[in-house]
């Protein structure tokens, strides 16, 4: 391992602390590039030297965008400080194209990938010992693109000098993962080690988060988002050059001035477009035990990255990610016709509303036919009516959301009981997708049984019976065979459609119409020919609709993820959490879409039993239940 003291400004670092560095110098493993930019390696570390004085990078003031200081700034200029400026690459972060893969590759071939290490310790941890190394990307191609990213891991010793490192080994070793870290004990199985000492790590494409396996990850942070970290094969080794930094400030300064700035290594963009901060202003810098302690984790939540479902679901999941990203960009570039163009939405949608009628809602004599806002009020003053009742029912959820969180629990983290590892456990992709296809199955028999039953407790409330949340429930489980029959049968043909992809456009049709199910099994019980020719039939010249009201039983299921991933984001919760806060979402949230749906089955009942006989004062029509 080529080891390069600190001499360019001819300031040594201590020999303990080079051989430190090199003992345990990194290696990346990099996933290999799409040649949709030519046939070019993937961004690398970069030897900071080969940006300085280099006329393709400028140095600008804080005042505006265009205002430039100097072209080929040197690091003697950016040791004065100068807070809030910003260095600048060739390209532009928001319309990246290839530009700054080109740059990368030229930076490479005039210099070997580079890594900077240094040996620090901290006030009030004594015997604690810090070995860190330092990455520079020119280039973040992540969902949220910025020019420079510094990156790193951190070993930590239970030593008071190199030395006494040198004679010992680490106790645990901590890479960077966007805003946060993840954690491993020296000689965890996760951790790679080449010849004993060199640990492996897998810089995430795009991103260059640093992971300690090859795979898929989902990762979130509060300023980025949630997004998808590939580390996957096929990945090129690559040993970074180690230029050993001294640890006093001092001697750092002297030996790499560009330490001492404190602006930022990219150019001036909107919130996290910007360019990032360098080493010297993080954290860690000064203070890297009380860092490992407050912000290190345990692990990084693997997502599945094969098999014929996992790819399919991974794809689409990480897919919608990536849109989402160029869809913030394309913001950012364009506020104002991107402005115009919410602002229309906003006022079609407003329109849309404005066409239906809300009045009058009254919840009772639920066998009429309702206008789309009349369903929505009506199912509003039917919860308030009786909100314990659907609150009870909708209390399943809390169990559903427990049974989800074992499944999880018991597939993801169990590969500690070394005879299951192959069999089970996050790396495998197979599995990893049967967890997370059990966890929408429950939900969705959950929500089944919560339809069923909130109709049947309906019936029983219009027709002016007492009912309580057990007896529903009762009431249905008498039928459940024909509910599980065509529920089976439903799932299994949109399984079947989905992993087609082109059979998609069926498999949103029949999802409409048979959407129904589980309100026909608990109002009608036992009907015929079938509970899916039952369902279908009732939608049959009324698809639009049907569809058109399914949009707020669509947004009930979503509100669990979206409240849950939302908590994730800003809470940096577990995902075990987020699956019971979601339950707990559900329990108001899916009574009310049953509600909605079930006045939606009494709409399509009066329009398909009563056709000939439409112009008759429709609204007043009730069907004896």
């Amino acid at each position: 391992m080529l080891v390069a003291p600190a001499l360019a400004q001819g300031v040594a670092a201590p020999a303990a602390d080079a051989a430190l560095a090199a003992k345990y110098a990194p290696i990346l493993r990099f996933k290999e590039q799409p040649a949709s930019c030519g046939d070019l390696v993937p961004y690398e570390p970069t030897d900071i030297d080969l940006l300085m004085g280099n006329d393709e990078v400028a140095l600008r003031g804080p005042w505006d965008r265009t205002n430039i200081v100097t072209v080929a700034p040197t690091a003697a200029e950016l040791s004065r400080g100068l807070f809030d400026y910003h260095l600048d690459f060739p390209g532009d972060a928001l319309r990246p194209g290839c530009t700054y893969r080109e740059w990368s590759a030229r930076l490479l071939a005039a210099g070997p990938p580079t890594t900077y290490a240094r040996v620090v310790t901290e006030r009030g941890y004594p015997g604690k010992l810090a070995l860190q190394y330092w990455f520079f990307y020119v280039f973040n191609d992540w969902k949220n693109n910025h020019e420079g990213d510094w990156e790193m891991i951190q070993l930590v010793f239970d030593a008071a000098t190199p030395a006494q490192a040198l004679a010992g080994r680490p106790v645990e070793v901590g890479y960077s993962q966007h805003s946060s870290a993840e954690r491993a004990d020296w000689g965890d199985p996760k951790l790679e080690l080449v010849g004993g000492t060199h640990p492996v790590v897998y810089p995430a494409t795009g991103s260059q988060a640093n992971f300690f396996q090859s795979k898929l990850y989902l990762m979130g942070s509060r300023a980025e988002g949630v997004g998808c970290d590939n580390t996957t094969e096929p990945w090129q080794q690559v040993r970074p050059r180690v230029a050993v930094v001294p640890t006093a400030k001092a001697a750092y300064l002297k030996a790499y001035p560009w330490l001492g700035f404190d602006g930022r290594w990219g150019e001036k963009q909107p919130s996290f477009f910007n360019g990032p901060t360098g080493p010297n202003e993080k954290t860690q810098w000064t203070q890297p035990i009380t860092w490992s302690k407050e912000s290190w984790r345990s692990q990084s939540f693997a997502v599945p990255a094969g098999g014929v479902v996992g790819t399919t679901a991974t794809d689409f999941f990480c897919g919608a990610v990536e849109s989402g990203s160029k869809v913030l960009r394309q913001v950012t570039i364009h506020p104002v016709p991107s402005a115009l163009l919410a602002g229309a939405a906003v006022a079609l949608l407003l329109w849309a509303l404005s066409r239906t009628v809300y009045e009058p809602s009254t919840p009772l004599r639920i066998g009429r036919r309702r206008a789309w806002g009349q369903i929505l009020t009506s199912s509003g003053r039917m919860f308030g009516r009786s909100p314990r009742l659907f609150l009870a029912i909708g209390l399943l959820f809390i169990p559903v959301g427990i049974l989800i969180t074992l499944v999880q629990l018991l597939v993801f983290r169990v590969s500690n009981i070394t005879w299951l590892v192959d069999a089970v456990g996050e790396q495998n992709p197979f599995v990893a997708t049967l967890a997370l296809a059990l966890g929408v199955l429950f939900t969705l028999i959950g929500f089944s049984l919560v339809l069923a039953a909130t109709a049947r407790a309906m019936v029983e409330i219009d027709a002016g019976r007492p009912v309580s949340a057990l007896g529903a429930y009762r009431s249905v489980l008498q039928s459940w065979r024909p509910l599980v029959a065509a529920l089976a049968i439903a799932v299994a043909v949109q399984l079947v459609l989905d992993v087609s992809i082109v059979l998609l456009p069926v498999a949103v049709f029949l999802l409409v119409r048979w959407a129904l199910l589980a309100a026909v099994v608990g109002i009608e019980r036992d009907p015929q020919p079938g509970v899916l020719r039952r369902t279908g039939g009732l939608s049959r010249g009324h698809w639009w609709w049907t569809a058109s009201v399914l949009v707020v039983p669509g947004l009930a299921l979503l509100a669990g993820p979206v409240v849950g991933g939302l908590v994730l984001l800003l809470t940096g919760a577990s995902f075990d959490l987020v699956n019971l806060i979601a339950a707990l979402v559900y329990v108001v949230a899916l009574p009310y879409a049953a509600i909605v749906m079930t006045y939606l089955y009494f709409d399509l009942r009066v329009r398909q039993e009563t056709a000939p006989a439409e112009e008759t004062a429709p609204d007043q029509l009730v069907l004896p239940i």
